[in-house]
């Protein structure tokens, strides 16, 4: 299937960089041989990640709480009987989850390509590199700090196109009792709820437990544990080591079952999929319109690298959309990507409240609403678009 013409997810912009906005064919593919869901083309690195890279994981005080249990449970079950132990982060961020290493004094080191984001978690002296991970990094990280306890990576694992030099370089990296412990959006979650938005730029892969199997098995890597998480609207947390150096948790078989019964193998599970995402195209549109010839202010909440897929897919723009309000200081003021739809601080949604909101961060729903119980109260009116388009109070 294809999304169409899609811009870079983060690529907030401003009104004189218009004319020079680059544009992808966002067509995912599905291979029944090895399970796999992935892009079939995806922009260069640099494109997505650099120095003005729009997403910052601490400004959502949920994401800090969830990394934070994270961390004490690889303190707790993974490094406590361990002398000296070396945490590795791929895909740090602003230091979110390493500053809780930090702060228990534990030796650690982020690899993060976004400068920007990387030095904010500098400031905080969170050991970083803004390098993008291969093997000759690994040999390197391993001649100045020795071999990683515990390597992390959480929503980063499913943007690198290059799943293969990553777990060779992982497997280097690993000291051979260390484990690999990873989180992204889960493919059968996805299905489940329709929530197409999870497929952007960034997104290459969208993992189920059979396709992380197969992927890392070729370098050594076991699957030993699958644990649901309820981040980004459905996610799974896989844990990995080297062959046989851990014992198999039964998660891993009661999963790859479950996603058997799914269909998550089956092609016609994925037509079904692009069937699903087109009436709710259709209905989501059809809203916005109808609201629109009815005079009704629609404002969107939360500029998220997921609603550039559902704008630009669903052909919404200002026209249909006031704004959308944000709280990240980068995105303020700019337009975002392809639809062009105005970013605005928080405080012009509380000022001037409308009387219906598209909840495009519906992933942080139960945080959002809340935080907004006197919009709510006040008679204003929810739009979600997962797992189907509706209304709400």
């Amino acid at each position: 299937m294809s999304f169409g013409k899609m811009p870079i997810a983060n690529g907030f912009l401003t009104s004189d960089q218009i004319q020079n906005e680059y544009f992808f064919e966002l067509a995912p593919a599905f291979c029944s041989y090895c399970g796999m869901f992935q892009l079939i083309e995806q922009p260069e690195q640099q494109k997505m990640f650099h120095e003005n890279y729009a997403f910052f994981s601490s400004t959502s005080n949920y994401m800090q709480a969830h990394f934070k249990q994270f961390s004490e449970m690889v303190i707790k079950c993974v490094l406590a009987d361990r002398q000296e132990p070396f945490v590795v982060e791929l895909g740090s961020n602003d230091g979110i989850m390493l500053r809780n290493f930090k702060d228990a004094g534990i030796r650690h080191l982020g690899i993060e390509p976004s400068i920007n984001v990387a030095n904010v978690a500098r400031l905080a002296g969170i050991k970083t590199l803004s390098e993008f991970f291969n093997v000759e990094l690994a040999d390197r990280i391993v001649g100045e700090n020795g071999q990683a306890d515990t390597i992390l990576c959480a929503n980063v694992m499913c943007h690198i196109p290059d799943l293969n030099s990553i777990a060779k370089g992982i497997k280097r990296l690993l000291k051979p009792d260390g484990m690999l412990m990873f989180e992204d959006p889960y493919l059968g979650d996805m299905i489940a709820k329709t929530s197409y938005d999870q497929i952007y730029d960034e997104h290459v892969f969208i993992f189920s437990a059979t396709s992380v199997s197969w992927a890392f098995a070729q370098h050594g890597l076991e699957l030993i544990d699958v644990l649901p998480q309820i981040t980004h609207g459905g996610s799974m947390r896989y844990v990995l080591a080297p062959k046989n150096a851990q014992p198999v948790s039964s998660n891993v078989d009661e999963l790859m079952q479950k996603e058997q019964k799914q269909g998550l193998h089956k092609t016609e599970t994925y037509d079904q999929f692009r069937h699903k995402c087109e009436t709710s195209r259709t209905s989501l549109i059809e809203l916005l319109d109808s609201l629109k010839q009815k005079g009704q202010r629609v404002v969107g909440y939360g500029a998220t690298s997921k609603s550039t897929t559902v704008n630009n897919y669903c052909d919404i723009g200002p026209e249909h959309i006031e704004f959308i309000s944000d709280t990240t200081p980068i995105k303020q003021g700019k337009l975002t990507p392809g639809a062009h739809i105005p970013v605005k601080p928080y405080e012009a949604f509380k000022h001037n409240p409308p009387e219906y909101v598209l909840l495009y961060a519906w992933n942080h729903a139960v945080e959002i609403l809340e935080k907004e119980k006197n919009f709510t109260v006040g008679g204003g009116k929810w739009i979600t678009f997962v797992p189907r388009v509706e209304v709400f109070t």
